[in-house]
């Protein structure tokens, strides 16, 4: 038994099906063809009874007649004349039926009494010295006598035509079972096709090849519906590890400029110490340059620091403190801090049509959206040419969806980001001008941070050229309702 369940669980599910059909089919079959004999049978039999009951009299009337030397006349069934022992004292016979090798009946177990507890009520005996012959009786008291009449019908012929009956039905049962068996084969081979191509498919996918898709099947059918279902699947499949390989591309990447702006200023401080302790700075003035190089190195590498846990912070999404804030008070605040730290430019905050900025409100971290001015700012500030002008640009910009952006615009008057360098102005680590860079100490993630906080407040950045020539980053965040009581910026 458990081989047997062994080999079931790893046939085929073609093969599981064939079976499971084939034994039904069977079933029925077999039940089919039982019912229909036993009811041919039993239709037989209440046939032959008829013809016994209406045979008793003239069967009786012959007997007795025989008993009183008057010359038998013919008789429908053969009859038996019993005493009151069971003794057969005289019997007729049908000549149609009769026949030397056919043995009669036997009546050994009747007598008057088992004749009068069962009068009329036909049975089946065996035949004498044949016992699977049979016989159908019917045995009757007969009135003004101590005697009873049995007439007798052979079942041979109704066996005959049980037998015939019973190898024709089981015969056509089989045939048909057969002819069933290779005729579902082979839908069940059609049917299946398809999950052989999706057993196909999926060892292709296996295989890595994520490009495979199931097609030309009518989506109202169940092979249909899965092959949409299989083909959304390996889409997303395909999304997730197109996904994961540019997340590690771009992880890989990372790491390396990672750790080639950590080796910059540790090479330059390892170097200035060695000198240091190899006596090669003789006088106070080469130390205290030597001293200045490691102090800005350290700054630069704590910056650097700095900038990549702030990266790291905003990856993880860390829950920020929202409130309502005004972009306009954060330009102003930010122009206010670059007059301090460069009093020979020129920075002015102005509308985005430059009219008259006005407020625009939106619901957000404060702290990190001061620091995305700052950066742009400073970003500005750093990479274009002294005196020149700079604008912070702060509105309001309807949407298709009929609402508005809360819009803040960074604009300078330098020599702009061309071609590759402003697709890739906010990848972290990429500079336009690497040597320029690290002059102005510059780590290359300012711009990352912008994007990385921008797209955290559900808003986009984008670098825009100026009209006339520089760069204009343009920041755009949701709207907001304005905060009761809140101070107007004149």
């Amino acid at each position: 038994m458990t081989r047997i369940s062994r080999r079931w669980r790893s046939a085929s599910l073609r093969s599981q099906l064939m079976v499971l059909t084939g034994l039904l089919l069977a079933t029925s079959i077999l039940v089919t063809s039982l019912v229909a004999i036993s009811v041919l049978r039993d239709a037989l039999v209440d046939n032959t009874d008829q013809e016994l009951r209406q045979s008793v009299s003239s069967v009786s009337t012959a007997l007795l007649d025989g008993l009183e030397g008057t010359i038998a006349t013919p008789v429908p069934h053969s009859g038996y004349l019993l005493d009151a022992q069971g003794n057969v004292i005289a019997a007729a016979e049908n000549s149609q039926d009769s026949s030397a090798t056919r043995p009669a009946p036997d009546l050994s177990g009747m007598n008057l009494s088992t004749v009068v507890a069962n009068n009329l009520q036909p049975t089946t005996v065996s035949a004498i010295g044949a016992p699977e012959r049979k016989w159908r009786v019917l045995p009757a008291k007969l009135q003004h006598y101590d005697m009873a009449v049995v007439v007798a019908q052979p079942l041979d012929r109704t066996n005959s035509i049980i037998s015939a009956v019973s190898l024709l039905t089981f015969s056509f049962g089989l045939a048909t079972l057969l002819a069933a068996m290779a005729v579902g084969w082979v839908l069940v081979t059609r049917a299946f096709a398809p999950l052989r191509e999706v057993e196909s498919t999926a060892a292709q996918i296996a295989e890595g090849d994520l490009s495979q898709r199931m097609e030309g099947y009518n989506s109202q059918t169940e092979i249909g519906q899965l092959s949409m279902s299989l083909n959304t699947m390996l889409g997303h499949i395909e999304d997730a590890f197109e996904a994961r390989t540019r997340s590690e591309t771009k992880l890989r990447r990372f790491v390396a400029d990672a750790s080639h702006e950590l080796r910059t200023p540790l090479v330059s401080i390892r170097g200035y110490s060695e000198l240091y302790r190899h006596g090669a700075l003789q006088n106070p003035e080469d130390v205290g340059k030597a001293m200045d190089r490691i102090e800005s190195e350290a700054k630069r590498m704590t910056q650097l620091v700095e900038d990549l846990l702030t990266l790291a912070r905003l990856d993880e999404r860390r829950a920020a403190t929202m409130q309502h804030m005004d972009l306009l008070h954060l330009a102003y605040d930010a122009a206010s801090d670059a007059h301090a730290t460069a009093p020979d430019r020129v920075v002015q905050v102005v509308g985005l049509s430059d009219s008259t900025p006005e407020q625009a409100w939106t619901y957000g971290d404060e702290s990190k959206l001061r620091q995305v001015v700052a950066n742009l700012l400073t970003n500005a500030l750093r990479y274009t040419p002294g005196g020149t002008p700079l604008e912070l640009a702060v509105g309001l910009e309807p949407t298709v969806d009929s609402q508005f952006d809360a819009v803040l615009q960074v604009r300078d008057h330098g020599p702009g980001i061309h071609g590759d360098d402003a697709d890739r102005v906010f990848e972290r680590f990429y500079r336009a001008d690497s040597s320029r860079t690290r002059e102005t100490g510059g780590t290359g993630l300012g711009l990352s941070i912008v994007a990385a906080i921008v797209e955290q407040h559900d808003g986009t950045v984008k670098l825009e050229e100026t009209p006339g020539g520089g760069a204009t980053f343009t920041v755009r965040v949701p709207h907001s309702q304005p905060v009761d009581n809140a101070p107007v910026i004149d």
